[in-house]
């Protein structure tokens, strides 16, 4: 499937540069601190290639450049070399959510740096989090309506359910109403999949559940997929989705 999508992403962009798939380091300014992050490059990178951002988890902060590849997307492209798209993965600070605007204008701002190096097609720019990095998509799907073509959001969340966590939760809902619906409201025609797994004891399986029914209420485009008995680590069955990214990637902005 990943090689169809491969050459049917070349056919359609143009011309392609020729060399293996590969990781790169690259680093960004933002806020007056330099980040770095990793980027995957797809072999013979097509002229104008999708683009998709990962947002890690709690587990994968720091300042090494290293932990956010531990977990979610990046092992699951290190088996699957023939990915078609760039691939942008910043690594969030220790003692920082994705969801704090300097992490979230970190994220964007390596996303567009990588865009703009790969000269990737802006009509085809897709967004992807797991955990934390699923309240951080939230985040970004509500703060950049217009960029992203499409979303696979994987154990995630809107709001709080645990006062070690008081700050991982979408900011910017006015006191009083339903963070959700105010959610599925702001992320406009922004087409999301969801992944929880049933059994999540770290975040509350409810909360994607809210939220595919706050979409579903206004007629938003939304997938929903529930592993039964499957708990917090729910990204390995998500990513492994056989259809996920051919889903993602005939969505365009």
């Amino acid at each position: 499937m990943l090689r169809a999508l491969a050459a049917l992403t070349i056919a359609v962009a143009g011309a392609a540069s020729a060399g293996p798939a590969h990781f790169v380091e690259r680093s960004v300014d933002s806020h007056g601190k330099t980040y770095r992050y990793q980027v995957f490059v797809p072999a013979n990178v097509a002229k104008h290639p999708a683009t998709v951002l990962f947002l890690h988890g709690s587990g994968e902060r720091g300042d090494d450049n290293r932990k956010q590849m531990t977990q979610g997307l990046p092992p699951w492209l290190k088996q699957h070399m023939d990915f078609p798209a760039v691939v942008v993965i910043p690594q969030a600070p220790d003692g920082t959510e994705w969801t704090d605007p300097e992490d979230a204008d970190m994220a964007m701002a390596a996303l567009e740096k990588s865009v703009e190096e790969f000269h990737g097609d802006r009509h085809r720019v897709y967004l992807t989090g797991l955990s934390m990095g699923g309240y951080g998509s939230w985040q970004l799907a509500v703060d950049h309506p217009d960029t992203f073509a499409a979303a696979a959001i994987i154990c995630g969340g809107v709001t709080s359910d645990d006062d070690d966590r008081l700050r991982l939760y979408v900011h910017g809902v006015p006191k009083g109403e339903d963070p959700f619906a105010r959610v599925a409201d702001r992320i406009g025609k922004l087409p999301v999949w969801i992944f929880h797994g049933g059994d999540d004891n770290v975040v509350p399986t409810e909360q994607s559940r809210r939220m595919n029914a706050a979409l579903l209420k206004l007629g938003k485009e939304v997938k929903y997929t529930e592993f039964p008995g499957v708990g917090h680590g729910s990204w390995e069955k998500a990513y492994a989705t056989p259809d996920l990214w051919e889903w993602m990637f005939s969505h365009k902005q």
